[in-house]
């Protein structure tokens, strides 16, 4: 097996373990208490309603809508984190058959796993900070990731013999 593959193996494998640590972090110490949030917001909201109450409707509906984001971003990066795991350790095992140099592979391999860990953490910082750091490393990571694909696509689909430095 050549390095660009094991780089995707090794990287799949300790993307997946921080995945499933977080995950697990997660559920035992923030899940609970977020869905507790959410509950309580919708329940204060409609009882809010009952007495027509409408700033505290108002109040107990960006509670929820606060605490959902959260919740969302979080799950989110967890399952992504996850999948694109996976990803890459299935792309190692194949790595070897795309149809570019070396070189080419290690830095698409790079690239992957670059964009992989970006594109989560981008997610997951927001949930802490809404603004435009956040949101440009989560793009940086998806567009890491989906280029790398496409090249990825590329590399596979071309004819033995035309390899390139791209």
């Amino acid at each position: 097996m050549a390095r660009s593959g094991k780089i995707l193996i090794v990287a799949g494998l300790a993307l997946a373990i921080w995945a499933m640590s977080y995950g697990f972090y997660y559920a035992v110490f923030t899940e609970h208490q977020t869905l507790d949030t959410m509950g309580s917001s919708l329940a204060t909201g409609f009882q809010s309603a009952a007495r027509r109450d409408l700033p505290d409707v108002t109040a107990s509906i960006d509670a929820y809508s606060q605490a959902e984001f959260v919740y969302t971003r979080q799950v989110d990066a967890h399952s992504h984190w996850i999948g694109l795991a996976m990803l890459l350790f299935i792309l190692g095992l194949a790595f070897d058959r795309m149809n570019f140099t070396e070189v080419a592979r290690r830095r698409l391999a790079w690239s992957l796993v670059a964009g992989s860990v970006f594109f989560p953490l981008g997610v997951l910082w927001e949930t802490t900070n809404p603004s435009l750091p956040p949101k440009a490393l989560a793009v940086l990571g998806a567009a890491l990731v989906t280029a790398s694909l496409a090249l990825v696509a590329f590399g596979f689909a071309r004819s033995p013999g035309q390899h390139s430095s791209a």
